[in-house]
């Protein structure tokens, strides 16, 4: 639990869900904390506040790409472990929460004129995107992440 209280403390500090979830567990698998924020930067809201993949899903899966990531030209068998491992994440996750689609789990489209304002009024920062970023963390981690990625040479 202690990732998941490192990720929700990230939140408050107003980190989107994406830099949150990435940053907590990029820093454990020698990813620099601030390139970890900026990499995971543009990927709240449903990818840059447009509604679509929650960023807990999007940081999530940057961890996911961290350890199984594809490193060397050709290598689609490392792909092909790669998009598997991403699956299943995003099958826990649907299972957990319903659905990947930020504007379903809030239900609330932040790239319509008065998304985002809505979404503030109605306090959905603090009290569900915590619950999927709590979620994506114990799915991580029941999937044995952070874990050590391959050596390199056997990628």
């Amino acid at each position: 639990m202690i990732r998941a209280e490192a990720a929700i403390a990230a939140m408050r500090d107003d980190f989107s869900c994406a830099q949150a979830v990435f940053a907590t567990f990029a820093r454990e698998m020698g990813v620099d904390q601030e390139l970890a924020l900026r990499a995971a930067g543009t990927l709240g809201g449903g990818v840059s506040r447009m509604g679509e993949t929650c960023g807990a899903v999007s940081g999530a899966l940057m961890v996911v790409g961290l350890r199984h990531g594809m490193t060397r030209p050709r290598d689609t068998s490392q792909k092909d472990r790669a998009y598997a491992a991403g699956q299943a994440f995003t099958a826990a996750f649907v299972r957990r929460f319903a659905s990947t689609r930020c504007k379903e789990l809030l239900s609330v489209d932040l790239s319509q004129p008065g998304g985002l304002d809505q979404a503030k009024r109605a306090g959905l920062f603090e009290t569900r995107c915590p619950l999927f970023v709590e979620g994506a963390v114990q799915i991580l981690e029941a999937l044995g992440y952070p874990g050590e990625a391959p050596p390199a040479s056997s990628r």
